[in-house]
């Protein structure tokens, strides 16, 4: 065989290796390209390309065994972004708990649903006009979603326009801009009240019922009781394996939420403010291919540790692969939190702005959400009254 013709031969050969590795390559990089591992795929990916132009002008100008080499770069590269994709893939399946994963059409108000609670007779008060709108908390929408059907006059169409779930954080930016009359809520953050105050609007909380600020790991985590000081030094960085609680040899996952939701407040209040440890951050893809960056949804590593509260957690996630801790040796439940002995409970609140310019039926229905009627409510959904009825 002639020069001319090994000449052929290997630009024939290097565009073929050419063309395979760029299907290949571009396969992984389109199949994942609005994922979080895309920065490390697309590095990868690049460096790929450079050793692959290299081969190619080398095998052709020098006659050495060595310039094969740089074909390895490519093969460790795509091995590299098959191991990293493969482990991408095997994190996602993990089950995740997030209030966005709710299906909230279980709880609307006005259809026939197993989920929201009735009063067995008429209800002693009805809104028929001026009807106030109604925000609040993720957890809290089973409860505000059923004194609406009880009270409000049926709306079949149009009851999203008055019974809103904005979470904790868009219920009080709601409230502030006059989008919302009563929220549904946990005491507001310290940032919260100072928004209000700056604007000169003065809150008024009314309790209406209890409930318990829980802790949650993986069933299979040997872990079932922590100290309030156990939670503060996790959270603050001070105790980072779960050995030390008498645990397996794993590091703590401590997940959190975002700020200014309800579960984040209660978890500074508990923790005494103290300066706790950065949360856990994940780029997510939001419309447009955009990528943000945001405190990461608890995923249910056999090592995390995750918080909500007790309703949101056991009645409307109901995941059998997460177990409640106890908290200085009380298990959350009704009972405890009803007799004060589950240490984490609270109170949460109807919250309105007190101004003359309020709705003329905010008040009102607050006080018949106090009833007897409108605490039977609260207890049948499944959480505490605040008075006996």
């Amino acid at each position: 065989m002639n020069n001319q013709n090994k000449k052929i031969i290997k630009i024939v050969v290097s565009v073929l290796i050419g063309i395979v590795f760029l299907i290949v390559s571009f396969s992984f990089f389109i199949i994942f390209a609005f994922s979080t591992i895309r920065a490390a795929l697309w590095i990868l990916l690049c460096l790929s390309f450079v050793s692959i132009i290299l081969f190619l002008i080398f095998w052709n100008v020098i006659n050495r065994k060595k310039v094969n080499l740089l074909l390895f770069i490519p093969v460790i590269c795509l091995i590299i972004g098959m191991i990293i994709t493969g482990h991408h893939v095997k994190v996602q399946k993990i089950p995740t708990i997030a209030e966005e994963n709710i299906l909230f059409q279980s709880y609307k108000t006005f259809i026939e649903s197993d989920f929201i609670v009735k009063l067995d007779n008429e209800s002693d008060y009805k809104i028929n006009d001026n009807i106030p709108v109604l925000d609040g908390a993720t957890a809290l929408y089973p409860v505000y979603a059923s004194l609406a059907q009880a009270v409000f006059q049926e709306m079949n169409d149009n009851f999203d326009d008055f019974v809103l779930c904005s979470r904790t954080d868009g219920a009080y930016e709601n409230l502030l801009q006059g989008y919302a009359d009563i929220i549904f809520c946990a005491q507001p953050s310290q940032s919260q009240l100072q928004m209000f105050a700056d604007n000169d609007k003065n809150l008024k909380m009314i309790p209406i019922g209890r409930e318990a600020f829980v802790f949650f790991v993986n069933i299979e985590n040997p872990v079932n009781n922590l100290t309030i000081e156990n939670i503060k030094e996790i959270y603050s960085g001070k105790i980072k394996n779960w050995k030390k609680l008498n645990g397996n040899n794993k590091g703590i996952m401590a997940f959190q939420r975002p700020e200014n939701s309800g579960s984040q407040t209660m978890l500074k209040k508990i923790t005494d403010n103290i300066s706790l440890e950065k949360p856990r951050r994940e780029n997510v893809t939001e419309g447009m291919g955009e990528i943000i960056n945001q405190v990461a949804v608890y995923r249910n590593f056999s090592n995390a540790i995750g918080y909500s509260f007790l309703y949101f957690t056991a009645e409307m996630v109901k995941n059998d692969k997460i177990k409640l801790l106890s908290i200085e040796g009380v298990f959350p439940s009704k009972e405890t939190i009803q007799n004060n002995s589950y240490p984490l409970s609270d109170n949460f609140y109807a919250i309105y702005i007190e101004n003359d310019r309020k709705n003329e039926n905010t008040e009102k229905f607050v006080e018949w959400i106090l009833s007897n009627q409108g605490q039977y409510l609260i207890s049948q959904t499944g959480y505490t009254p605040i008075s006996d009825f």
